[in-house]
C-alpha cells in the first residue's frame, strides 16, 4: 500500500511528495511486529533506492512469508534525488541535521517532522521496532557493507546488526554523536536504529547491495517476520575506533590504489602511490602502517595534501 506522508506546494505547480509502501498480510492478527527502511536522505546515494527496491519485489514475490508490518520510505529527500545533490537544494541543508524537524519549520524540517512522527505513530498499528537507515558511501571514498552504531546503543542495537549481514559492525564513542540526524532521534525515543554505509556515491553495487539485502530478511526471519528461506549470514567484524587506522596523503596528484576493499594488508605493504600527471613522477608512495583489512578505499583520485585515502580495520596492536 502506498501512502504519501508528507507534501508540499512548490513553485511552478510543482508538488514535493515524500512517499511510502507499507507492506502487511492481508489478515493481520494484532501481534505483528513492524520495522521501517529508509533511504534517500542524501541524494547522491541511489545504493539504498535498489536495496529498498529488490526488498520489495522479493516480498512481493513470496507474499505468504510476510508475518509482519514493513513500511519502506525510498527517497525521503526528493529533491536532492532529483537534483542529485547531497544537501537539500537551495536551502543546502543537510537533512541528516534537521530531526526532529518541526511542521512550522522550512521544507526539510517539515519532511523531517513528517517521517519521524509517520516511524513513531501508532494510529493503526504498533510504532516501528527498528529502523535500518540506508547509505551509500560519499563521493570519494568506496567501502564495505558495514553498519554503524554508537557505543551507548550497543546492548540495543546489536542483537539486530548481527542478523544485517554486514562485513563490518563499526562502533563509535558517543560523545561524536551527531545530533539531529535520523538514527539519534529515533533511538532517543525508543525505536532502535542503526545505519548502514557500502559502495560510494552515485552508483549501485549490486553485491554489496545484495548482501544487505540477505540480511534484512534473516533479521526479519529471526523477528518472526519472514517465514521464507534466508541465507546463512556473515559474522560481521565488530570494531571500535581503536581499530580503525586512517591513511591520508602527504602529497596532491592522483591517487592510484593497488588494493580494493576487503582486501588484507600487511604493514608496511604499498597500497597506491599519488602521481604528478605533469612531471610524469610518483611523488608518493602510500604504505600500509599496520596490517589489516582494507575497509574503505579512495574513489575520485584527485586528491590534494591531507585527503583521506583508505581506512584499514584491524587490531589495536
Amino acid at each position: 500500500m502506498i501512502e504519501t506522508i508528507a507534501r508540499v506546494n512548490l513553485m511552478v505547480n510543482e508538488v514535493m511528495r515524500i512517499k511510502k509502501n507499507r507492506l502487511m498480510p492481508d489478515v493481520l492478527t494484532g501481534n505483528e511486529r513492524r520495522i521501517a527502511l529508509v533511504s534517500g536522505i542524501y541524494g547522491d546515494e541511489p545504493q539504498g533506492q535498489f536495496i529498498c527496491y529488490e526488498v520489495i519485489k522479493r516480498i512481493k514475490k513470496n507474499f505468504e512469508s510476510l508475518k509482519g508490518i514493513v513500511d519502506i520510505y525510498p527517497a525521503v529527500n526528493p529533491l536532492a534525488m532529483e537534483a542529485k545533490t547531497r544537501e537539500i537544494p537551495g536551502a543546502e541543508l543537510d537533512m541528516n541535521e534537521l530531526f526532529p524537524g518541526a511542521k512550522s519549520g522550512a521544507i526539510g524540517e517539515y519532511a523531517a517532522s513528517c517521517l519521524l512522527d509517520d516511524i513513531l505513530k501508532e494510529d493503526d498499528c504498533p510504532s516501528a521496532e527498528f529502523c535500518f537507515d540506508i547509505h551509500g558511501s560519499n563521493l570519494y571514498l568506496k567501502e564495505i557493507a558495514q553498519i554503524r552504531l554508537n557505543d551507548d546503543v550497543v546492548d540495543k542495537v546489536m542483537p539486530y546488526a548481527t542478523h544485517l549481514n554486514a562485513d563490518m559492525i563499526w562502533v563509535h564513542p558517543s560523545s561524536q554523536v551527531k545530533e539531529g540526524s535520523l538514527v539519534f532521534e529515533l533511538n532517543k525515543r525508543g525505536v532502535v536504529s542503526c545505519v548502514t554505509e557500502s559502495c560510494s556515491a552515485y552508483k549501485v553495487d549490486q553485491e554489496s547491495g545484495l548482501q544487505m539485502v540477505e540480511g534484512i530478511f534473516a533479521m526479519m526471519k529471526d523477528m518472526g517476520m519472514w517465514e521464507g528461506e534466508v541465507k546463512p549470514v556473515k559474522k560481521a567484524t565488530v570494531a571500535y575506533d581503536n581499530q580503525i587506522t586512517y591513511i591520508n596523503s602527504e602529497s596532491s596528484g592522483l591517487f592510484i590504489p593497488n588494493v580494493d576493499v576487503h582486501d588484507y594488508v600487511d604493514a608496511g605493504m604499498k597500497i597506491g602511490s599519488v602521481i604528478n600527471v605533469l612531471t610524469g613522477s610518483v611523488e608518493e608512495k602510500v604504505i600500509a602502517p599496520k596490517s589489516g583489512v582494507i575497509c574503505a578505499i579512495r574513489d575520485y583520485p584527485a586528491i590534494e595534501m591531507g585527503s583521506l585515502l583508505a581506512r584499514i580495520v584491524g587490531n589495536n596492536e
